[in-house]
């Protein structure tokens, strides 16, 4: 499996390689009407490439832009653990703490 064919978790499969060869520039009814009952795959379920972008009005100019528009559309089950983060930093405080502590 390529990389174009999974990114960040969703797996576009074979729709991946048809974004390649469509023409563009392509609006949302036309890629919809084309590839609409492909499925998009990820770790928690899948969705139809038209459940993903069938609410938007765009027109995209590659398909990159395709993709970009599916990895922000995805349903939440999409994403692995929401509001987490492993680039450290300050770490919330509960709110009954004393914001005025500091913890090295």
């Amino acid at each position: 499996m390529s990389d174009r064919e999974r990114e960040q978790g969703v797996e576009l499969g074979e729709l991946s390689g048809k974004l390649e060869e469509h023409d563009y520039p392509a609006d949302v009814d036309e890629l919809v009407s084309e590839y609409g009952e492909y499925e998009i795959n990820y770790p928690k379920g899948s969705e139809t490439f038209e459940e993903v972008l069938g609410p938007m009005n765009d027109t995209f100019d590659s398909a990159e832009e395709v993709r970009q528009s599916i990895m922000t559309m995805v349903d939440s089950d999409a994403v692995g653990r929401q509001r987490y983060s492993d680039r450290g930093g300050v770490e919330q405080s509960a709110a009954d703490e004393d914001p005025d502590t500091e913890s090295f």
